[in-house]
């Protein structure tokens, strides 16, 4: 039942995406997580203790009802029990969704409507692309999709692999958590630490566990293995983040780009290392390779994974 779970979840996102007919656990978090920030902040005179609580009460309960579901689901019958975990799983996992929302930043430049691209652009980053040129649209798309592979793939892939859906619908939880608390301004410094230092530990073995992965996938999508692996080892840690170094690093590799640089923040440029060296211009072939990068490396994880558990219950 765990292979069929767990091959038929990534299935179902690779073929129908995040319908939008259909309710999101996600969007049921982030609702949670807004109903409970103004009580905690009242209820805890400490912002730190409060935000501690958040992350606490949101990943907790999320496990906890999950658990429940899938326990009671079970019990009515085994075929409920499979869809239910089939519908959480697939739900976590987001390579359509991610494919599909950079996709329009590639299709908007393949029409030579940079307009069109830096507005598509601008609803999956956070920097600011409104004087963005073609080279710097891609670049972004690229970025976007090669951390993203950790984040809204592999990661969530690894929990289900590790702990099920409850674990996966949990780790979700915590990123959903960082997304919206886990930002360093006045508001949510103290408030959101404890939420962004656990996404970065829930993160640290997923992000590397990508960049192997990318390494290991980039032949069969006719990129540079060697390249993936050197720049892992040269550029990985060349990020403010602890873990989106690692993916990024390993797609620049692949691809021969560079990536990172400059970027705008509400008017602000902020230098970021640059990641890679750019053997090749930036363009919509190392958009397509990433994408391709993306999907080898899940691949070659569920199938890695299901080989093993043939192998296992063969003995």
């Amino acid at each position: 039942m765990d292979i069929v779970l767990v091959v038929g979840a990534v299935l179902l996102d690779f073929a129908l995406g995040d319908p939008r007919f259909l309710p999101h656990p996600v969007v049921a978090i982030g609702k949670f997580i807004s109903f409970l920030e103004p009580k905690l902040r009242r209820l805890f005179g400490n912002q730190r203790l409060a935000g501690v609580a958040l992350l606490v009460v949101v990943a907790g309960t999320t496990y906890g009802l999950v658990s429940a579901l899938l326990a009671l689901a079970w019990r009515f019958a085994p075929a409920a029990g499979i869809g239910v975990g089939l519908y959480i799983g697939w739900v976590c996992l987001a390579a359509r969704s991610l494919h599909g929302e950079s996709r329009k930043v590639a299709a908007a430049l393949e029409q030579g409507d940079l307009a069109g691209g830096r507005v598509a652009l601008s609803w999956i980053v956070g920097r600011e692309t409104e004087h963005l040129g073609e080279e710097e649209l891609i670049r972004g798309a690229v970025e976007t999709v090669a951390e993203n592979t950790s984040d809204g793939v592999i990661a969530p892939l690894f929990y289900l692999l590790l702990g099920g859906p409850a674990l996966a619908a949990a780790y979700k939880a915590v990123n959903t958590l960082d997304s919206m608390v886990g930002y360093k301004n006045e508001r949510y410094l103290e408030f959101g630490w404890a939420s962004a230092r656990f996404d970065d530990v829930a993160n640290w073995v997923p992000a590397r566990l990508t960049a192997l992965l990318m390494v290991l996938a980039a032949p069969l999508c006719a990129l540079s293995g060697r390249g993936a692996f050197l720049m892992v080892r040269r550029d990985g840690r060349n990020h403010s983040s602890p873990n989106s170094g690692f993916p990024e690093a390993a797609a620049a590799g692949a691809l021969g780009v560079r990536l990172g640089g400059a970027n705008t923040y509400f008017g602000k440029v902020v230098e970021k290392p640059t990641i890679g060296d750019p053997l090749v211009p930036l363009s919509l072939a190392a958009y397509r390779g990433t994408v391709r990068l993306m999907y080898a490396s899940e691949l070659l994880l569920v199938g890695v994974w299901v080989a093993g558990r043939v192998i296992a219950e063969g003995f």
